[in-house]
């Protein structure tokens, strides 16, 4: 658990946050956003088109040296990515945040997330402040942005590599299979209890329409067809929400939690990362509902029931880089 030092600084800087949030009157949500989320994905908000610039990197910069200053650093990874994860409370929930107009390029924005650009957010960051020699990078400001640009490529697109639309990990089962793959995540789904789901994945080329990359190019719709194959042969293992509460005392503060959807073709209907607060487990996410990231009120498996389009979670756990 993190120190009580730890804990003092990061409520001066939620203090902070949320006093430079309500000056910002650009931010606005309007549906639900994140790889194959129901509705059309190439709707970018006012916010998205000002930002990825200097503002977001003060962010940033902000962020990294107040948690190298506090000893995030020092945390298991885990830990550091709730941590950091928690600096963010209050940040508006913007949707399809990656959508930005023309080809496939890195989207930086660290002043309005969804709910999967909060996971990717936390984890990228957590990653950077924990890599040696973090520190003097900061000191070279285009360096360190630099750095994270890296990072956070390898961790949002197929092996690493941006090679345009097709190569973003569009659905989050796929994100969690290529994490895997690259050393970045472990499923920790199976241990838990998980059982395995074959239902086909389908969605986006089944509402192609939707898509603007996609209803301009039958390439990508190939592309994309070609992962939601893979995905399909290979199924994928989840923790039914009867069993949720079971699980929980396995699942650590900074494991990302994918609920799973219940729409066809549809793997995953929300994400964000697993907390422990007072002895109960709780998600932080980035949701529609209430605007903003936030810790959820009410149990992770609680709220897993409560709602009808989701019916269990994978959970993958971030891995310790080698040293």
């Amino acid at each position: 658990m993190p120190k009580k030092p730890l804990l003092i600084g990061l409520l001066g800087l939620l203090v902070a946050s949320v006093a430079y949030l309500a000056r910002s009157d650009d931010f606005a949500a309007d549906a639900p956003g994140g790889p194959g989320a129901v509705g059309a994905a190439d709707t970018m908000s006012e916010h998205a088109a000002e930002s990825w610039d200097d503002a977001d990197w003060a962010i940033f910069h902000e962020r990294a040296r107040w948690a190298l200053d506090h000893g995030v650093d020092t945390l298991p990874l885990g830990e550091a990515v709730a941590a950091i994860g928690r600096t963010f409370v209050g940040t508006p929930y913007v949707p399809h945040t990656l959508e930005a107009e023309g080809p496939e390029h890195l989207v930086v924005d660290f002043r309005g997330l969804d709910c999967v650009t909060f996971v990717e957010t936390a984890l990228t960051m957590a990653r950077f402040v924990r890599e040696p020699g973090a520190a003097g990078l900061l000191e070279r400001p285009a360096r360190a942005e630099a750095r994270y640009d890296t990072l956070l490529t390898r961790l949002r697109y197929r092996g690493g590599h941006l090679e345009g639309y097709p190569s973003r990990l569009h659905y989050f089962t796929d994100w969690i299979a290529d994490g895997v793959r690259k050393g970045l995540l472990r499923d920790a789904t199976r241990e838990l209890g998980g059982v395995r789901d074959t239902e086909p994945v389908d969605f986006m080329t089944t509402h192609a329409d939707a898509y603007r990359q996609l209803a301009d190019s039958p390439d990508h719709v190939a592309a994309i067809r070609s992962a939601e194959e893979r995905l399909s042969a290979a199924g994928r293992w989840y923790v039914p929400q009867d069993r949720i509460d079971q699980a929980a005392p396995d699942i650590h503060d900074g494991d990302v939690i994918a609920a799973t959807s219940t729409v066809p073709g549809l793997d995953v209907a929300h994400t964000g990362l697993a907390i422990w607060i007072d002895g109960t487990l709780h998600l932080m996410h980035a949701p529609l509902v209430g605007d903003s990231v936030q810790i959820s009120e009410e149990s992770l498996a609680r709220r897993i029931r409560r709602i009808s389009g989701q019916d269990g979670i994978i959970v993958a756990r971030p891995v310790e880089p080698a040293r």
